[in-house]
């Protein structure tokens, strides 16, 4: 079968009777056309069949169109949802995504950000902990985060103090006699790292109402034999130290909270009259839990939406004629939505 000819910009030009100079505008910087012209050169793209060379115009125009992501892991679901959601903006944005898993390697994600930037990205999204947002803004490049340090670069978080009150005043109206909160993150006494606002506003909450509480910080790993034997030593110790009150656990991710229910399933055959559970993210799993986790809902969809949002609205200043850089960075605030299932609601 003979190979069908690309369609070059001379052919356009030609059937439409525009020069080469109208066209290349037309697809660089379409708002300078009429609207009119822009119409009848749209239509001679379908009647011609156009497919657009995209490595040539990257090379015409600087403009790759790729935004780089650094990603801690994916064993936390709340990061394979994130992912998933930062993907599923193609749709809405045409960018293109570099993606690297950190796995808290420090050194390798200097150097999967030098392999990005060599891949000319136009922009970085970072969830991982690793490395400080004045290191990250010296790159030079519009950087969003999520739900991490971000004093020198723009960001998108959770109300994390809000998500930790809704946490602890829904355990607090089941009358629990004990709240505890289980929290494994980074740096978490660190005011500066937005999950400690669920810290926080635990401590603050139970301060306040004169509640027994006790606040657990543990590393516990990003596998599921290490959550697993973390989880069931701090389970068998609560068990013991709160013999006959009912306890309210409030833990950091819905992850852990799955792993912590199915320790609880497996022992008891259910979770106990004197256990309530709620987790932290609405990651998939808490709903497809063996039983459903009660969880303060991020909105990842929106998170990873305004985090997409606010790095293009950078990249598109930068290619204007006259940039204006923002003189601080923006942080955007996402408001958490209590969702109640049955590790409360029975």
């Amino acid at each position: 079968m003979k190979q069908k000819k690309n369609v070059t910009f001379s052919d356009i030009a030609e059937y439409t009777n525009f020069s080469k100079t109208t066209i290349s505008r037309y697809f660089n910087n379409p708002d300078s056309l009429t609207l009119e012209n822009q119409e009848i050169i749209a239509k001679a793209l379908v009647d011609l069949d156009y497919k657009e060379n995209k490595v040539a115009r990257i090379l015409a125009s600087g403009n790759t169109e790729f935004i780089g992501v650094i990603i801690p892991n994916l064993f936390i679901h709340y990061y394979s949802e994130m992912l998933n959601q930062i993907l599923a903006t193609y749709e809405s944005f045409g960018y293109k995504f570099l993606v690297f898993i950190g796995n808290g390697q420090e050194e390798a994600e200097r150097r999967y950000i030098q392999e990005l930037l060599s891949y000319k990205i136009e922009g970085l999204i970072i969830l991982s902990h690793t490395i400080p947002s004045k290191e990250l803004a010296e790159l030079g490049i519009p950087i969003v985060t999520i739900e991490r340090e971000d004093k020198y670069v723009c960001s998108v978080n959770t109300d994390n103090y809000m998500g930790g009150y809704q946490a602890a005043s829904l355990l607090a109206d089941h009358n629990c006699d004990v709240i505890i909160h289980i929290n494994y993150i980074n740096s978490p006494a660190n005011p500066e790292v937005p999950a400690y606002g669920r810290v926080q506003s635990f401590l603050d909450f139970c301060t306040e109402h004169h509640i027994r509480h006790e606040l657990i910080l543990k590393e516990m790993g990003n596998t599921y034999e290490s959550l697993k034997y973390h989880l069931s030593e701090i389970l068998n110790n609560i068990t013991e130290k709160y013999k006959g009150l009912k306890k309210g656990l409030f833990i950091s991710n819905d992850t852990q909270a799955n792993v912590l229910v199915n320790l609880l399933v497996r022992k008891y055959g259910k979770i106990p009259e004197d256990f309530l559970l709620i987790g932290f993210d609405n990651a998939p799993i808490s709903e497809e839990a063996v039983i459903p986790i009660s969880t303060i809902g991020q909105q990842i969809d929106k998170l990873a939406y305004e985090a997409v949002s606010l790095l293009v609205e950078q990249m598109n200043e930068r290619k204007k004629r006259r940039p204006a850089p923002l003189k601080e960075p923006v942080h955007k605030v996402v408001t958490p939505v209590l969702i109640r299932r049955e590790t409360t609601e029975g």
